[in-house]
């Protein structure tokens, strides 16, 4: 994996590894628990140009600082203002995937002024409490060792089934590092469970309040977004745009980057620039 593009900002003691390109409209991509920026490789791919991009790896993720504390909503979403107003960003469209979507809802509904609106890929509140309870199991139980790359694929591909194999690679090249005579996941375990903690503190005021547009993205098999949780959210929120997207499962940065490209591009197409910001 070729870690000579990442940059680093510092903020607040916490140190956040970001990749940025291209120019235009600024896209700002929040990975889901566990994961990490590379994971949005696809989704910038099916882009076109006029956008410049932005993947950061959340605290407690990749090559991020990984803190004893401080995975709340308000810690995640203080990262996120701290970056947009470092990088001297305006304007700024908001992509989260799970934890990635509450981060991004909660932050734009502090700052509005920033955020041109945001893109909440399969996270929503009125989850469960149980499928809470199952996520904790399924992403502690992914810390462990392997022998190679290789390995890490193949359990990968069981672990994502409808995932594709060469988003999985990309996933364990970047998510992964080498230590001694093994490989670990870059996601600290003492950081996951926080991240998965603070799931449990709801976010319902948040996604009534926010004042930015927002467009909904679900898979249609999703595990962690109900039809239930769904319907409740378009109840709460019936002005945000909600699509379906067909034969996925949570996953889809990954298992369908073009649909959530597509969804950047009809919300917040490159012409409706306010203004433009590009990379130095």
């Amino acid at each position: 994996m070729d870690t000579t593009s990442l940059q680093y900002a510092d903020l607040d003691g916490v140190r956040l590894c970001y990749r940025d390109g291209g120019e235009g409209r600024p896209l700002l991509f929040l990975h889901g628990t566990s994961a990490s920026l590379g994971v949005w490789d696809g989704v910038i791919g099916h882009l076109d140009g006029g956008y410049r991009t932005i993947a950061l790896d959340q605290r407690g993720h990749g090559r991020s600082s990984k803190p004893a504390r401080g995975y709340s909503q308000k810690d995640f979403a203080r990262d996120i203002l701290g970056l947009v107003s470092g990088l001297g960003l305006q304007d700024v469209v908001l992509v989260g995937h799970s934890l990635g979507a509450r981060n991004a809802v909660v932050a734009a509904a502090a700052a509005p002024e920033l955020f041109a609106g945001v893109v909440a890929v399969d996270y929503l509140p009125f989850v469960e409490p149980q499928v809470i309870d199952d996520l904790e199991d399924r992403v502690l139980g992914g810390y462990r060792s392997f022998g190679s790359e290789a390995e890490i694929v193949d359990y990968l591909c069981a672990r994502y089934p409808r995932t594709p194999r060469a988003a999985l690679q990309r996933r364990a090249a970047y998510g992964y590092q080498r230590q001694e005579d093994c490989f670990l996941p870059l996601a600290d375990p003492g950081a996951m469970r926080g991240t998965v903690d603070s799931f449990r503190t709801d976010f319902a005021d948040a996604f009534r309040s926010v004042r930015v547009p927002v467009a909904v993205l679900r898979g249609e098999h999703s595990g962690i977004v109900s039809a239930r949780a769904c319907a409740r959210a378009q109840q709460e929120r019936p002005d945000f745009t909600y699509v379906t997207v067909p034969d996925c499962d949570h996953y889809i940065p990954e298992a369908a980057p073009e649909a959530i490209a597509r969804a950047i591009s009809t919300s917040f197409p490159t012409a409706d620039m306010k203004g433009l910001t590009s990379c130095p």
